[in-house]
C-alpha cells in the first residue's frame, strides 16, 4: 500500500505535457482501442493528416469545405461559419480575426492554430508536375522491432514438427517494416510499404518474396474535373460509414464532434492492416456541383474452409481470417484462399449548405461463405455475393447541422436495412449539443463499414446517443454524453436479445495554455451470459463497468513537460465477485528546440484483479507506430523513447519498454508463452527525407 501512497504523492506534485501534434488524438486512439479491445491497431492514415497539416498548414483564406473537414478538428457548423464570413467580409487579414467568428471558441482556436495559416497573396500557387516533383518530398522509413524474451513459438524444432503443430513458428522473432513514399502536399502521392510480422518467415518457405505483406499506391488529387484518382491500394469513405467505409473511424469520445463521420471519398492507403483496404482503382470526377466516384477492387484474403475431395479448390469457406498473420502451418494454409471482388459508384450533389449522395456497391467471392452455424451468427453474411445501396445527406444552416444515411443490403439469404440520423446544434460558443439515432437490422450486411455503434458491427443494434459541450467560464468546461442501446438478436457470448447504456462526464479545468486538469467518469452497462451458468438455460445478467480518471497536465517550460494520470476501474456482475483495477502513470517529456535529442519517459504501476479489468493507455512511440497496451494483473511498466535528429532530413527513434509482473512465473499462453515475469519491447526506426 505504501508504494501506492508514495506514487500518488508524486502524481499530485507533477504537471503536464503541452499541446503537441500526437496528444491531440491521444484520447481518441484510446477510445478506439477500448471499443475494439485490441492493442495492435494501425491508424497511420488518421495520423498522417495531422502530421501533414502540422508541416503544411491549411490556408484559411482558400481552404475548401472538404479540406477543412479533412482536418477533423472542426464541426460543419464552424466550417460554415468561416465560409460565410469569407463571403460577407472577404479574406481574413490577420489570423487573430478568427476570434470574431461566432462559433469558434478559444479552445477551438488553440486546437487548430498549429494546423492553419493565412496566405496574404491574392492568387494561390499553381504548380505543374515538374514543379511538384521539385517541391515534393521523398520519405524512407526503416523499422526494426525484435522480440526480447524468448517465446515458446520460437523454439528450435524440425520443420516437420512445425507443420504438425500450432505451437511453433516458421520465422524468426523479429518484425520488419519498410516504407518509401513520395508526396506533394495532399495532391500527389505514390509509394510502397512492406511488413513482416514476428514469427513469419523471411525470404524462405511461404514468404519467398521476403516481406509477408506489400502495399503500393499512386494517387492524385486537385483537378477541376478530375478531382482525384487512385491506383493500387486505397481507401473509400462514403456517407456515415453504414455501407462503404474502409479503415477505422473515431467512435464515442468526450468530444461530441466524433459522433459524425467526415468522409474523404478516396484516400491513398499507407497502413499495414492487411484487410481493411481496397486494391484496384478509384476515380472521382466532378462537374459543377456534382461528383461521381467509381471504384473497383480485386484482392485475395485469408480464409479457411472445406476442400473438394477431388480438387485442391475450396468447396466453401467457413471463416475469414483478418489477423494478417502467417506464422504457423494453420495460418499459412488460410493465406489468400479467397478472392474478393468489390465494385461500386457514388453520385453526390453539394452546394453551400446541402450535400446529398447515393451509393451502390456489389461484392462477390469466388467461393461461397458458409459459417459454422451458431444461433448468434445466423444473420451474418453468407453466400457468394452481396448487393447494397445507400443514400446520405448533410445539411448545414447557421448553427444547425443535420446528417444521416439510410442503407439497404440483399444477398441470396437475407435482406436488411440500416439507418442513422443525427443533429449538431451550436447554441453559441459556450454550448453545443449532439443527438444521434441509429437502427441497424440484424439482417443488414456489409463487409466494410464503420457506422457509429456500440458493437463491432454495423448490424443488430439500435440506440440513441445525446451529448453536449458546455463552456462554464474562461477556465472551466464540461463534456458529457449518454448512449442507450439494445441488440434485438443474440450476440457472441449473449444467448438472448440484450440491452445496455453508457454514460460519460468529463469536467475540465484549463486556466492557461500550459495547465490542464480533467476528471472523467464513465459507466457502461452491458449484458452477458451468466458465468458460470446456474441452470440448464443460460441466463443473461447485467455487467456494470465503471471507470474514473484524473489527469493533470502542465508545460513546465519550453523544453520540459510532464503528464500524470490515475485511473480506477470496477466490474460488477451477479454471478461473480466484484473486480477492481487501478493504473497510475507518470510521463516526462524533454524536447529542446535547439538540441537534436529529445526523449519521453513513463513509469507506471498497475493492479487489476483480472484481464476483464484491464486498462488501456496510449504510449508515445516512433512516428506512425501505435502503442496502446492493456495493463492488467499486478506489476509495473516503464519505457523510454528517444529521438535524435541528425539533420532536417534524418531522424532516429529508439524506444525500449518492459512490463514487470509481480508473482508471475510465466506470461501469455500457447506459442506466445514467456517463462518468467518480464515482457520487453524494442522499436528502432530510421526516417530519411529528401
Amino acid at each position: 500500500m505504501n508504494k501506492w501512497l508514495s506514487f500518488l504523492f508524486v502524481f499530485v506534485s507533477f504537471l503536464f505535457l503541452g499541446q503537441e501534434r500526437n496528444s491531440i488524438i491521444q484520447q481518441r486512439i484510446e477510445f478506439i482501442s477500448e471499443q475494439l479491445e485490441s492493442e495492435n491497431i494501425d491508424l497511420t492514415n488518421l495520423l498522417e493528416q495531422f502530421n501533414y497539416y502540422y508541416d503544411s498548414p491549411i490556408d484559411l483564406n482558400r481552404a475548401s469545405l472538404s479540406e477543412l473537414s479533412d482536418l477533423g478538428l472542426l464541426s460543419d457548423i464552424q466550417i460554415n461559419d468561416l465560409i460565410v464570413h469569407r463571403k460577407l467580409h472577404g479574406k481574413l487579414i490577420s489570423i487573430y480575426e478568427i476570434q470574431s467568428l461566432k462559433f469558434w471558441d478559444l479552445e477551438t482556436i488553440n486546437l487548430v492554430l498549429p494546423f492553419v495559416t493565412l496566405d496574404e497573396r491574392l492568387d494561390g500557387l499553381h504548380l505543374n508536375f515538374k514543379e511538384a516533383l521539385k517541391e515534393g518530398k521523398f520519405d524512407l522509413f526503416l523499422r526494426f522491432q525484435p522480440t526480447i524474451e524468448r517465446k515458446l513459438g520460437y523454439t528450435d524444432v524440425p520443420d516437420s514438427l512445425i507443420a504438425q503443430s500450432s505451437k511453433y513458428y516458421y520465422g524468426n522473432s523479429h518484425k520488419y517494416y519498410s516504407r518509401f513514399r513520395y508526396s506533394y502536399k495532399t495532391n500527389i502521392s505514390f509509394g510502397i510499404t512492406a511488413e513482416k510480422d514476428a514469427g513469419e518467415a523471411f525470404f524462405r518457405g511461404a514468404q519467398k518474396n521476403g516481406f509477408d505483406f506489400y502495399s503500393y499506391h499512386a494517387f492524385y488529387k486537385g483537378g477541376k474535373y478530375l478531382k482525384s484518382i487512385a491506383i493500387g491500394d486505397y481507401q473509400i469513405q462514403l456517407g456515415q460509414g453504414l455501407q462503404v467505409w474502409s479503415g477505422y473511424a473515431f467512435g464515442k469520445s468526450s468530444d461530441i464532434i466524433t459522433m459524425k463521420r467526415n468522409p474523404v471519398s478516396i484516400k491513398p492507403y499507407t497502413s499495414v492492416d492487411e484487410s481493411r483496404f481496397f486494391r484496384g482503382a478509384a476515380i472521382n470526377l466532378a462537374y459543377k456541383k456534382f461528383d461521381l466516384v467509381l471504384f473497383s477492387s480485386l484482392k485475395r484474403i485469408d480464409a479457411s474452409g472445406i476442400q473438394d475431395s477431388l480438387q485442391n479448390d475450396l468447396e466453401f469457406v467457413s471463416s475469414i481470417n483478418l489477423s494478417g498473420l502467417h506464422r504457423t502451418q494453420a495460418e499459412i494454409e488460410k493465406r489468400d484462399a479467397l478472392k474478393e471482388f468489390i465494385s461500386g459508384a457514388s453520385v453526390q450533389f453539394q452546394n453551400d449548405f446541402l450535400k446529398v449522395g447515393v451509393q451502390g456497391a456489389f461484392q462477390k467471392y469466388d467461393q461461397a461463405l458458409q459459417l459454422n452455424s451458431r444461433p448468434y451468427n445466423q444473420f451474418y453474411f453468407s453466400g457468394g455475393q452481396l448487393w447494397s445501396l445507400s443514400s446520405d445527406y448533410n445539411y448545414v444552416y447557421r448553427n444547425l447541422n443535420l446528417f444521416g444515411e439510410v442503407a439497404y443490403s440483399v444477398n441470396e439469404k437475407h435482406s436488411g436495412m440500416a439507418m442513422l440520423h443525427g443533429a449538431l446544434l451550436a447554441i453559441d460558443t459556450r454550448l453545443s449539443l449532439g443527438l444521434l439515432f441509429r437502427d441497424y437490422d440484424e439482417k443488414y450486411q456489409t463487409m466494410y463499414n464503420a457506422g457509429f455503434s456500440e458493437g463491432s458491427r454495423t448490424q443488430n443494434e439500435n440506440g440513441l446517443y445525446a451529448g453536449f459541450k458546455f463552456k462554464l467560464s474562461r477556465s472551466w468546461s464540461i463534456n458529457a454524453y449518454t448512449d442507450v442501446f439494445e441488440f434485438p438478436w443474440m450476440k457472441y457470448g449473449i444467448d438472448a436479445p440484450s440491452r445496455g447504456h453508457e454514460f460519460l462526464i468529463q469536467p475540465i479545468y484549463k486556466p492557461s495554455k500550459t495547465f490542464e486538469l480533467y476528471a472523467r467518469y464513465r459507466e457502461q452497462l452491458r449484458q452477458k451470459n451468466e458465468s458460470p451458468s446456474q441452470g440448464v438455460i443460460t441466463a443473461v445478467e447485467d455487467v456494470i463497468q465503471r471507470n474514473f480518471r484524473i489527469n493533470i497536465s502542465h508545460k513546465i517550460n519550453k523544453v520540459l513537460t510532464l503528464k500524470s494520470r490515475v485511473e480506477w476501474v470496477s466490474i460488477k456482475r451477479k454471478s461473480r465477485e466484484k473486480e477492481r483495477g487501478i493504473l497510475i502513470t507518470q510521463d516526462i517529456s524533454y524536447k529542446p528546440k535547439s538540441f537534436p535529442l529529445s526523449f519521453t519517459l513513463r513509469y507506471a504501476l498497475f493492479d487489476t484483479d483480472s484481464y476483464d479489468t484491464r486498462i488501456y493507455s496510449y504510449e508515445n512511440n516512433a512516428l506512425y507506430v501505435f502503442s496502446v497496451p492493456a495493463y492488467y494483473n499486478e506489476g509495473s511498466r516503464c519505457y523510454l523513447l528517444g529521438r535524435y535528429s541528425f539533420s532536417r532530413s534524418i531522424d532516429l527513434w529508439v524506444k525500449y519498454g518492459f512490463f514487470l509482473y509481480n508473482n508471475q512465473s510465466y506470461i501469455g499462453s500457447g506459442a506466445e508463452l514467456i517463462q518468467g515475469d518480464r515482457k520487453s519491447d524494442l522499436t528502432i526506426q530510421l526516417k530519411i527525407s529528401f
